[in-house]
């Protein structure tokens, strides 16, 4: 009989695989693990609103205490997981306890790169959890100060808005020579850069960084090329990687994360992975393995890996999971979102508007085929394109589409 599930990782796409285990029809014992005490709550907030003072952290929690009875199951909050036994059909906590499992699902999401030798200083933060969060903004509180924001991808850019939109002094120092470059490509990277610039953030780029100065707290910020910059906060944002340290020694496949197959089943039977820590290979985009590491994917990819999951313990195939990658970043006052894949090399062209106007739709172009969809403050036209990936249309018609 098939009657324990267990789902590791308790944020969105942990907390989706809960949700779905049930809706999906499954009856028995269901186990939630965490390892942060807070109920599971919604992230982007934490560099946007949170972090600016306006919302509470009452306002991002994704369901309150009292709606967890309707779930029924076993909340582990406050502690991670630390090893699996697949042969044994085990996952070990850290407070020494034991869950035995008929199925899994691993959402244990990432943990915020560091710099190399970072130093453990009053004054430097990452920003990943709830606690960091609150710990920043309280940094932020007071009279303007010198913020030093490391790396210039979604997390830091976003945090750096923030801080300049509470009136302090911001610098972004990115090693790359084009921020976003890989997300984005280099041309609409550079067009993201120039935001900040436009509210008076002095953006570096290609510029490494050597260290950090201070006794009792962070005082500098030591460049590669020789430069100091002053600095009374220092936000490190260079980046994730997958949380699977635990899962070392399980013989579960890694790759940059846990690989699973075109329908989210990892290598070792009835185990499944969501998240940010999953790469997979998405049959939409003729098979490229992908790692998104965005909301979107994280909710829906949490309820597509349940869903099979539920499927596999009754005997029955699952569904590939094949998405239109999407998501989005708020920065100042505008929005930037992107549908479907880009790199470095893809063609771009814009369609609507202009990078001086700080408003446009540019397309993204790979072999004879459009691959993704860029706009800037322009969800509404942006969002038509999402059926148009979907039915993998060539770049001639996404071409002809956006300027009939």
């Amino acid at each position: 009989m098939t009657d324990r599930i267990v789902v590791v990782g308790a944020s969105l796409a942990g907390l989706r695989a809960a949700e779905t285990v049930r809706t999906a029809g499954f009856a028995g014992h269901l186990t939630l693990v965490g390892a942060e005490a807070h109920l599971p709550y919604d992230r982007p907030p934490l560099s946007k609103k949170l972090l600016a003072g306006e919302w509470e952290p009452d306002r991002i929690v994704l369901r309150k205490a009292e709606e967890f009875a309707t779930l029924d199951a076993d909340l582990r909050l406050g502690v991670a997981a630390v090893a699996l036994d697949p042969a044994a059909g085990q996952v070990k906590l850290a407070d020494g306890a034991t869950l035995t499992y008929d199925g899994l699902v691993i959402a244990t999401g990432a943990t915020p790169r560091r710099l190399p030798n970072q130093p453990s200083l009053a004054g430097v933060f990452e920003l990943r959890t709830l606690d960091d969060s609150l710990a920043l903004r309280a940094a932020l509180d007071g009279e303007p100060k010198q913020v030093v924001v490391i790396g210039a991808g979604f997390i830091g850019a976003e945090a750096a808005a923030t801080a300049r939109g509470r009136g302090h002094h911001v610098t972004i120092v990115e090693a790359m020579p084009v921020p976003l470059s890989r997300a984005l490509g280099p041309q609409m990277g550079q067009a993201c850069a120039e935001l900040h610039r436009d509210h008076g953030v002095e953006v570096l780029l290609g510029t490494g960084v050597d260290g950090f100065e201070g006794t009792d707290g962070v005082s500098a910020v030591r460049l590669a090329d020789g430069r100091r910059l002053p600095a009374d906060v220092v936000v490190v944002g260079i980046g994730v990687v997958p949380a699977t340290a635990w899962l070392d020694g399980s013989g579960i496949e890694q790759r940059d994360g846990v690989v699973c197959d075109e329908t989210l089943a990892t290598s070792a039977p009835g185990v499944y992975a969501a998240g940010d820590l999953v790469r997979w290979p998405n049959a939409l985009f003729d098979g490229e393995e992908m790692r998104v590491e965005h909301w979107t994917n994280a909710a829906e990819q949490g309820a597509a890996a349940a869903n099979n999951l539920v499927r596999s313990l009754a005997s029955e195939q699952g569904e590939p999971y094949a998405p239109v990658p999407f998501f989005w970043s708020d920065q100042y006052d505008h929005r930037i979102q992107f549908l479907g894949r880009a790199g470095a090399d893809d063609a771009v062209q814009i369609v609507f508007g202009s990078v001086a106007e700080r408003s446009f739709l540019a397309l993204y172009r790979r072999g004879e085929r459009l691959h993704g969809v860029l706009g800037l403050d322009q969800t509404k036209r942006l969002m038509r394109y999402r059926r148009l990936l979907m039915d993998r249309v060539s770049w001639d018609e996404a071409v002809a589409y956006a300027t009939a």
